[in-house]
Formats: structure tokens, C-alpha cells, sequence
């Protein structure tokens, strides 16, 4: 951000958050525990059978409303179902605060800021996780 690096990972996760209206503490606490615990990583016989936790990896947390964009009707995308700043800015904290607990290293973007996210994607391999299905 400002060509400053705020965030900077190794091996691990990028990780994109977004909040929607009535996501709660328990949604961030179901999320925190299935992404440490994700089998992603590639075992000694080239299986998906390790987490980042397994590798000691790092995940990389950047918050992204644009998420939740609803796009079925017109052109112009439509955000309504992405939570109001205040409470997604509270429930992504707590997310990166419950990751950092499980002893994985944490960075972060900065909340709600226009940022450059530079990836190297070793797989490819892109999940989608909600807190319901």
C-alpha cells in the first residue's frame, strides 16, 4: 500500500475475508479452524494430506467485501449482502486474532484500503470456504 509492503508471507495461504451481513463471532471461530486445519499441502507422495499448520506455514489475511458482489442482475455489480464496515472490520479482526492463537504466523493487509496484492500461486489451487453451506 503507498509501495510499502505491509504484509509478506513465505509457504502458506493467501487468504481473502469477506464478512456478510449476519455473520457472527461463532462463523469466525468455524472458519479460523477449518483454514489451519485444511489438507492443502502436498504430502511425500504428492497428496493433499498436510495443512499449513503441518508445514509450519503462514497465512497471509487480506479483508475483500467485493466477495460477496451480486452480480445476476444488470452490469454493475451489487454489494448488499457484504456486512457494514464497523462489523466486518470487528469480525475480520477476530478471525486474524483466532488464526494467530493457533500459533501459525498472521500478516494482514489493512482494513478497507486499496491495496496491490502480488501472488505466486503454486498449484493452482483456489477454495472457497463459508461458514454455512
Amino acid at each position: 500500500m503507498d509501495n510499502q509492503v505491509v504484509g509478506s508471507i513465505g509457504l502458506g495461504l493467501v487468504v481473502f475475508v469477506g464478512v456478510r451481513e449476519g455473520d457472527t463471532e461463532a462463523d469466525a471461530v468455524k472458519l479460523a479452524t477449518k483454514l489451519v486445519n485444511l489438507r492443502l499441502f502436498s504430502d511425500g507422495e504428492g497428496k493433499m494430506n498436510l495443512s499449513v499448520r503441518d508445514i509450519g506455514g503462514q497465512l497471509l489475511v487480506v479483508s475483500q467485501f467485493t466477495l460477496y458482489a451480486e452480480t445476476s442482475k444488470g452490469n454493475r455489480p451489487s454489494y448488499s449482502l457484504a456486512a457494514k464496515p464497523e462489523m466486518a472490520k470487528e469480525l475480520y479482526e477476530s478471525f486474524v486474532a483466532l488464526c494467530r492463537a493457533t500459533g501459525i504466523q498472521v500478516e494482514t493487509g489493512i482494513f478497507r484500503a486499496h491495496m496491490v496484492v502480488n501472488i505466486v500461486n503454486d498449484g493452482p489451487v483456489t477454495i472457497s470456504c463459508q461458514s454455512e453451506p
